[in-house]
């Protein structure tokens, strides 16, 4: 039974990144960047007003106040998106708005509020307030100078990188393709929701998670029927998904029963199993495997067990295929509000509700088979064997929010 770490870095180590694809940059939130991005232009591209106001000398202005304004003569105006026609020398102010490109000669702007016009002297402005050389000026190449990377390569782009790479003419990337993951539910039990229940089976879940799960994760989701406890129909409906996909996600059937068919499907399509137990609860039974080239990843049936090693073990690996470098989960920080046990030999994945005043409850009883917990929870504790934290303990918490 292999520690988590181990697992996590074992499988890891077997992925690798899948295929670049160029899109257009619309299309590329979420994605991720195949090879790192230079800014091709300055940012901004030329020194600019910060503010609407009027570009002046700062020197022909150092004296002013409310109560001895000093006069300029306006000898032009440029809004955001023109250039200006000329330059100023001492004694003139040119009318800006914010964004307008700074007309030769000026060093700083003052504010619209710090002036006021001259009666019965259309090109007369008063300023009441002292600026300081470049004061209220955005300088060329502040925020990015040309050449600079301004997106490394396996980082997922957001909002912020794609309006970056926007304003920096960007117009298309180079990013790792998306992979294909086959979803299957595994179980005899298993109806199709919607489906009449007879006596013993139960509407089948894992799937609907999963397939949020493979999404959240930059994946694309393909699900197949739910296979009946039978080594002949799993072997036929794994090798499909395994023509199909990048990779296979499984749930239920890799444990040690009479009718847990998985691993042995999997073996009969000359596929490897590399390990088949964590040391974590929930989710002791969890498979990691190959065929063809291609990754399987066995997850327990039991609800909560599914999506908890979907989590700390699978998440990663999606995105390690599509070359991102942050494979873990983000992780906050919060107050316990009720005490909190494990009892067990095994690190516990304890479902917690962290609210937005940074308090830590359990989000409900915490058996592998409670879909309510998981239902309410948006965090993980990560408590060792045999622990005991008591109220008011800062902690921890996962987010899977």
């Amino acid at each position: 039974m292999l520690a988590l770490e181990e697992a996590r870095d074992r499988l890891l180590a077997a992925i690798q990144p899948l295929p670049p694809e160029s899109v257009a940059l619309p299309l590329a939130s979420g994605r991720y960047l195949a090879d790192s991005v230079r800014a091709a232009n300055h940012l901004p591209p030329f020194d600019n007003s910060a503010m609407d106001g009027y570009a002046v000398l700062a020197s022909d202005v150092a004296q002013a106040s409310s109560t001895s304004p000093v006069t300029l003569r306006c000898i032009g105006e440029t809004a955001a998106g023109q250039f200006p026609g000329g330059g100023m020398i001492a004694g003139q102010c040119w009318r800006l708005f914010t964004g307008s490109p700074l007309p030769d000669g000026a060093d700083a702007v003052v504010m619209q509020e710090d002036t006021r016009p001259v009666d019965g002297q259309p090109q007369a402005v008063q300023v009441m307030d002292a600026v300081r050389p470049w004061e209220n000026v955005r300088f060329r190449g502040e925020d990015v100078k040309a050449g600079a990377t301004i997106a490394e390569a396996g980082a997922r782009l957001d909002f912020g990188h794609l309006a970056l790479l926007a304003a920096t003419g960007v117009s298309e990337v180079t990013v790792v393709r998306r992979p294909v993951i086959g979803v299957i539910s595994t179980g005899s039990e298993l109806v199709e929701p919607g489906g009449a229940l007879q006596p013993g089976q139960i509407y089948e879940s894992n799937r609907r998670a999963i397939e949020v799960l493979v999404q959240r994760a930059g994946g694309v989701p393909r699900s197949y029927p739910v296979v009946p406890d039978d080594l002949k129909l799993t072997q036929e409906i794994f090798a499909m998904a395994f023509r199909e996909c990048d990779a296979v996600v499984s749930s239920g059937g890799v444990s040690v029963g009479a009718h847990d068919h998985v691993k042995s499907a999997v073996e009969a399509l000359g596929g490897r199993l590399d390990f088949w137990k964590v040391a974590i609860r929930p989710g002791k039974p969890f498979t990691f495997g190959h065929v063809d080239g291609r990754q399987f990843f066995g997850l327990p049936g039991n609800p909560v067990s599914a999506v908890v090693t979907f989590l700390l073990l699978v998440r990663p690996a999606l995105i390690r295929m599509q070359g991102g470098v942050d494979v873990q989960l983000p992780v906050s920080f919060g107050v316990l509000a009720e005490p909190v046990t494990n009892r067990g030999n095994r690190r516990h994945f304890v479902r917690v509700r962290l609210d937005s005043r940074g308090r830590v409850r359990l989000s409900g009883l915490q058996g592998s088979h409670v879909m309510s917990s998981l239902a309410g929870a948006n965090g993980l504790l990560d408590m060792p064997p045999e622990a005991h934290w008591e109220e008011g303990r800062m902690t921890e918490v996962i987010r899977i929010d």
